[in-house]
């Protein structure tokens, strides 16, 4: 068997801004250390009388930053209640602030706890989109509705569950640092086409085979696919920044157009193979991809009502295997030899028996 088998098949809203109201408020903090995660619970008293469009909660703090819970208790332009997360002190930050947040709002049942209404999300707040969330949380007659739970003697009560994450900058983000390896950038429409060399990249006797390839000091890497490969490997070894892959596609004879139109990854694979092999004929590293990828399997056709049997071992370099329905790969691999009927129009042609309704047909690898 080889070396290795490739595998390839291959209504949130922000409100605009407004004044803050007099709310009433209780807070359950969890910590007194500014946790990066908390929840905050808010009663509000004389729901239905509220007058006012817009109604903010007291300010409350996670992971060192001011949050505060914005509704309208009549809807924002809508018939549902509309409910946020935002930004406390958002008018007063300095300029290019933000921060990200996964957050979840509820308006919780009083009387069935598992009938309360919960919706969860996240975002990246900033000076532009400085509150998030929902502006059909839920329809305003079941939130008014007596019997069902959301307001008892007049009263809402909302929770807000707030993390607070880290972000990342990727631009100052050190790859080769923080991992050991840099990445190759994508060059329009090539991330199949990264993966795959990436794949490539980390067999080691592959990355051996590839630098042992002659090349002469005239080629260029835009014109010779070893060179290009060599140059790209090379690069992904020792750059500290990531790999641009523009040398390899031109050596492909592809132009602008192509590197923005999507291709079938296993096209590439064994078109790629293909030319490898070609250049490799000769020298010391001849034979290398059919050592490293070439595996055999072998079909077994038994018919049932004549006595025949037929066995043929063929050859592959990589292997198609269903996804849908199947829990992992090893079930994708039982899929894949599971005996089939041939029937119908699928009829097989046995030796001096002519076409044959039932047989079965098995594969093994």
């Amino acid at each position: 068997m080889p070396y290795l088998i490739q595998f390839f098949f291959f209504n949130f809203s922000s409100p605009s801004s407004v004044a803050p109201a007099e709310p009433a408020t209780t807070a359950d903090a969890q910590s007194v250390d500014d946790p990066p995660s908390a929840r905050f619970t808010w009663t509000i008293d004389n729901f239905s009388r509220l007058n006012t469009k817009k109604f903010y909660s007291d300010v409350f703090v996670v992971g060192g930053y001011k949050w505060r819970i914005l509704i309208f208790p009549k809807g924002n332009n809508v018939d549902h209640l509309s409910m946020y997360l935002d930004v406390a002190d958002s008018g007063t930050l300095p300029y290019g602030w933000s921060r990200y947040a996964q957050f979840s709002l509820t308006v919780v049942n009083q009387i069935h706890q598992k009938g309360s209404v919960r919706k969860e999300t996240q975002h990246q707040f900033n000076a532009r989109e400085s509150d998030w969330g929902f502006t059909s949380f839920m329809p305003l007659g079941e939130l008014y509705d007596p019997g069902r739970g959301y307001l008892v003697n007049d009263t809402c009560i909302v929770e807000a569950d707030v993390a607070v994450r880290k972000i990342m900058d990727y631009w100052s983000h050190d790859s080769k640092k923080e991992t050991g390896y840099v990445g190759l950038k994508n060059q329009g429409a090539t991330c199949y086409m990264n993966s795959l060399l990436q794949t490539l990249y980390h067999i080691p006797y592959f990355r051996k085979a590839v630098y042992h390839m002659p090349t002469t000091e005239n080629d260029m890497p835009s014109g010779s696919i070893p060179l290009a490969l060599q140059s790209l490997f090379y690069k992904l070894q020792y750059s500290d920044t990531s790999v641009a892959t523009k040398e390899l596609t031109k050596s492909f004879g592809w132009d602008t157009y192509d590197s923005f139109m999507q291709h079938d990854v296993q096209e590439l694979n064994r078109v790629l193979s293909e030319k490898l092999e070609d250049k490799m004929k000769g020298t010391v590293v001849e034979g290398t991809i059919q050592q490293l990828f070439e595996g055999h399997h072998m079909n077994y056709i038994e018919c049932i009502n004549v006595d025949y049997k037929s066995t043929r071992k063929e050859s592959f370099y990589d292997l198609q295997l269903d996804v849908k329905g199947c829990r992992d790969v090893y079930a994708s691999f039982d899929k894949y030899v599971e005996v089939e009927s041939l029937e119908g129009d699928n009829k097989y042609h046995a030796e001096q028996h002519g076409l044959q309704v039932r047989c079965v047909w098995e594969t093994s690898s």
